[in-house]
């Protein structure tokens, strides 16, 4: 323990020199500059404890407050706000430094050198904000889940870290006092435009420009510039010391070799002028590639658990790219799938497979299949089908804190639309598929069927026995609208306009049982395949 906080240590005084930390460096620089001498030891000391405590304590805090996710980091900007316009100010200045003095005797025995517990409040906020490029070590003790045992070796770590970067940037604040003291002549000048760099940098912060900002470092500047310490931080005396601080009987995630780049695709939704992706681009990002299609109830089930982890973590560095490779060929339609996509409110990336192609660089055979790659673009966890929501979410947690993106406390609970009883299997009109069970399915009158699918004929009718709660099928009418009507245990259910070629919903029940359906389509419907849920 007591090497990896050594480790911890330089590590932290090597990051603190990292472009990453450039949104904070301007304030940390100006307000050091000014004030008494024992400011910049306030700022040090201020931004260790707060940057300690927001690391690994911070989630244990909120979670048990119920308290938002980004309400410190706002009370920290409103802090840099508050200060930057005393600064800008003077009379403010000195009303805000005279009350601090008088919270704190030692303070004013220390008359014109102090500044100590003025430098003190602007580094606890500050430290709020630091968010340094993070690599093994740091990574390895940020606690992702309140759930998660709270451990003194996690705690130690993190200090050690915090004041290896405090060190760093109390040498260069030095540096910068004794250059501003050739100014003395236009030192309220120098204060003042101290206060216009902290109201600035506030302002971007507000508008998330700081974690933009190192986001792009992270993506585009070389390993060496982002991470300077990693040579030291991978080394096999490190990783045995982390080992021993992460939680216990938490599997490890390994690499299961390098993710294959999207290719052969045809259009792209939902990116910038649906431009084109590649993994390439997305290198510092963590990637969730979920292979779906529109019309698989499976793939649909998933949809609520992939946007509630879009929603959450994107701003944390994951991307989801959804790759939809067609069962059907109604489903290479790029109208269908872009209806598809706006229809059930998906907002992060898609991209069609028409010829299956990303999905044989993958060796995928599953709808949905899903691959989490790490930041550098290796392939480390892969689940086939529905369900594991938690351990799939907690994968993701990790694999953005070895990315050294913070995604912050607890869990979304992001869940898919669950199925608890046995339903009738998912079943298809074509005659590629295999027969059904006599009795189960039964076609009535004139069908010309094909091997994906089926269409109606004058007075076709189809009747099906089932065991479910809610019916789908997959439906369309090319050329116009048509009508179909629903019966269920031998009563009129609804009424369907059918033109779209798509999943279209048939029973909602308000519970599972066993009924029979029959479906009374106009001549010229197309059905392909029930689903169940």
């Amino acid at each position: 323990m007591v090497l990896l906080a050594l480790f911890a240590l330089l590590a932290g005084a090597a990051t603190a020199l990292s472009p990453c930390v450039l949104p904070v460096l301007p304030v940390v620089l100006s307000a050091g500059a000014t004030g008494g001498r024992r400011r910049p030891l306030g700022i040090v000391t201020g931004m260790t404890l707060s940057f300690t405590f927001a690391t690994v304590a911070l989630v244990y805090v909120i979670d048990a407050l119920g308290l938002p996710d980004d309400l410190l980091r706002m009370v920290a900007i409103v802090v840099l706000l508050l200060f930057g316009a005393a600064l800008l100010v003077p009379e403010l200045g000195a009303r805000i430094e005279a009350w601090l003095t008088r919270l704190a005797p030692q303070a004013r025995r220390a008359g014109e050198h102090g500044g100590f517990w003025s430098g003190l409040l602007v580094g606890l906020s500050l430290g709020l904000v630091y968010a340094p490029c993070a690599g093994p070590i740091l990574a390895g003790v940020i606690t992702v889940s309140a759930s998660q045992s709270f451990t003194a070796g996690r705690l130690a770590i993190a200090f050690a870290y915090g004041v290896g970067s405090a060190i760093a940037l109390y040498a260069l604040m030095l540096g910068g006092r004794k250059l501003t003291r050739r100014l003395g002549r236009n030192a309220q000048r120098l204060q003042m435009a101290t206060g216009a760099v902290m109201v600035v940098v506030a302002v971007a912060m507000l508008a998330d420009l700081d974690t933009r900002f190192q986001t792009a470092i992270a993506s585009h500047l070389p390993s060496v510039l982002v991470d300077p310490s990693a040579k030291l931080e991978q080394s096999a005396n490190v990783q045995s010391a982390l080992a021993k601080v992460r939680r216990h009987g938490q599997p490890a995630l390994r690499v299961l070799g390098k993710a294959p780049d999207f290719t052969g695709n045809q259009r792209w939704f939902n990116t910038p002028g649906n431009r084109p992706l590649h993994l390439a681009q997305l290198r510092g990002k963590v990637v969730l590639v979920d292979f779906w299609t529109y019309t698989c109830i499976n793939c649909i089930r998933t949809l609520p658990y992939l946007k509630a982890l879009d929603a959450r973590y994107r701003k944390d560095g994951l991307v989801i790219v959804g790759v939809h490779t067609p069962e059907f060929t109604l489903e290479r339609k790029a109208s269908n799938v872009r209806a598809a996509v706006k229809q059930n409110g998906i907002r992060y990336p898609v991209v069609q497979d028409n010829k299956y192609d990303t999905w044989d660089a993958y060796g995928n055979q599953y709808w949905p299949a899903e691959y989490f790659i790490d930041a550098r673009g290796r392939v480390r966890f892969t689940h086939f089908g529905e369900g594991s929501y938690k351990e799939k979410e907690q994968v993701v947690r990790r694999l953005l804190a070895e990315a050294g993106h913070s995604p912050g406390r607890g869990m979304t609970d992001a869940h898919g639309q669950h199925v608890t009883f046995d339903t009738t299997p998912e079943t298809y009109l074509g005659t590629s598929r295999t027969p059904h069970p006599p009795g189960y399915l039964s076609f009535i009158g004139p069908w010309h069927r094909e091997p994906d699918d089926a269409e109606a004929g004058q007075g076709s009718r189809l009747r099906l026995d089932f065991r479910a709660r809610r019916v789908f099928l997959v439906l369309g009418s090319p050329d116009r609208a048509r009508s179909m009507d629903v019966i269920l245990d031998g009563k009129p259910y609804r009424h369907l306009m059918i033109r779209p070629q798509r999943l279209y919903t048939l029973v909602n029940l308000p519970r599972a049982g066993s009924h029979q359906l029959e479906l009374r389509p106009e001549s010229g419907i197309h059905g392909y395949a029930f689903t169940f849920g």
